[in-house]
């Protein structure tokens, strides 16, 4: 029939925690969070002649899908219309533990006279009801796994489109990149 083989403990258990030690090393692979806009709320103009600037609350779900928690500091979005710069979102330091999702707020200001010098495409955009807008954002923190900061920068591209008259956000493609660095 065949050769008989003799069973080992010690072979089995180097076999187990050879399989256990490439799966943890799998799931604490960094990976991309990820960033969708969930709403845009009106809060105010504010009329400062010739300047008239739209205040508003972008609200965005993130996703932080990581074995390990982070913090960030504080950066500034910036939002794009036609290639030109419209405004700025605030982006508050802050942190979010591992595997979880929260929801931020970010003030945003929209520059009135920017919008002005695309007052055509602007109109059109209102017309037809769909406005494209660009974003971006560079966010830098810390990564704390076992006793270490890692740092890192997390660059997010987004295309929005947003219905200009109601602002609800119709279609939406978010990109994000996670750098780590390692010490």
């Amino acid at each position: 029939m065949g050769k008989k083989v003799k069973w080992s403990w010690t072979s089995a258990f180097i076999g187990a925690a050879s399989a256990t030690a490439v799966a943890a090393l799998l799931s604490a692979k960094p990976k991309d969070p990820t960033f969708h806009l969930i709403s845009i709320n009106l809060t105010s103009f504010k009329l400062k002649l010739p300047h008239i600037d739209a205040e508003l609350i972008l609200t965005v779900h993130v996703t932080n899908p990581n074995i390990a928690p982070v913090h960030y500091s504080s950066t500034t979005m910036s939002i794009f219309y036609e290639g030109s710069l419209l405004g700025a979102a605030q982006v508050k330091a802050g942190s979010q533990p591992p595997r979880s999702c929260q929801l931020l707020k970010l003030p945003t200001r929209l520059d009135g006279v920017e919008l002005a010098h695309h007052a055509g495409k602007f109109f059109a955009d209102v017309a037809k009801r769909e406005m494209l807008l660009d974003a971006k954002v560079d966010i830098g923190g810390k990564a704390k796994v076992l006793w270490w900061d890692h740092k890192f920068n997390v660059h997010v591209d987004s295309h929005v489109t947003v219905d200009p008259v109601f602002l609800d956000v119709i279609d939406q493609e978010n990109k994000s990149q996670l750098e780590l660095f390692v010490a």
